[in-house]
């Protein structure tokens, strides 16, 4: 954690940060915004597998969204990374995927991180190399969904990140 993180706590998401989660995600103005109701049950049903950042007053300012593939329990997919305006710039998106990494390989087991990235998302394209690359992973690349699979277009192909085998201590 570096100096600019040091105010800041990284644990589970509560139900009762679902509102700020939606908030942190709707500001970013560009992740797909989920209702406000998914980020209740997510804060729920996904806490495990997820990390929230909080400020001093303990408000959220930060998330990860993830949860472990059905068909792969060795693989944690991450959903959703934003950080509030007002805290980019602290490298606090790497800080918690970092924490949620050595957080689920250590209770849960998992081997692989997954997550998608549509092509002109260059911030996540380095948030998600760079993870690989300071935990000495494997990362592999593949067009998961391309354009036309979606109904609701124009929307950009999402890109499969594959990062692994994560070491046992994943951070």
């Amino acid at each position: 954690m570096t100096a600019a993180q040091a105010d800041l706590q990284i644990d589970r998401p509560r139900v009762a940060d679902g509102a700020a989660l939606w908030r942190i995600a709707r500001d970013s103005k560009v992740l797909d915004l989920n209702s406000s109701y998914s980020y209740l049950l997510w804060c729920r049903d996904f806490a495990a597998t997820s990390a929230v950042a909080r400020d001093e007053r303990g408000e959220p300012v930060g998330f990860v969204t993830g949860y472990v593939r059905p068909d792969r329990p060795d693989t944690l997919l991450v959903w959703q990374v934003a950080v509030d305006q007002a805290y980019r710039g602290r490298k606090l998106a790497a800080a918690l995927l970092d924490g949620l990494a050595a957080r689920t390989v250590s209770e849960c087991g998992l081997t692989t991180l997954e997550t998608t990235i549509s092509p002109d998302n260059t911030a996540s394209q380095r948030l998600f190399t760079s993870f690989a690359e300071r935990h000495g992973a494997r990362l592999e690349r593949e067009v998961l969904f391309d354009t036309d699979l979606f109904p609701d277009g124009p929307h950009e192909p999402e890109v499969l990140y594959r990062i692994g085998p994560l070491p046992a201590a994943a951070h």
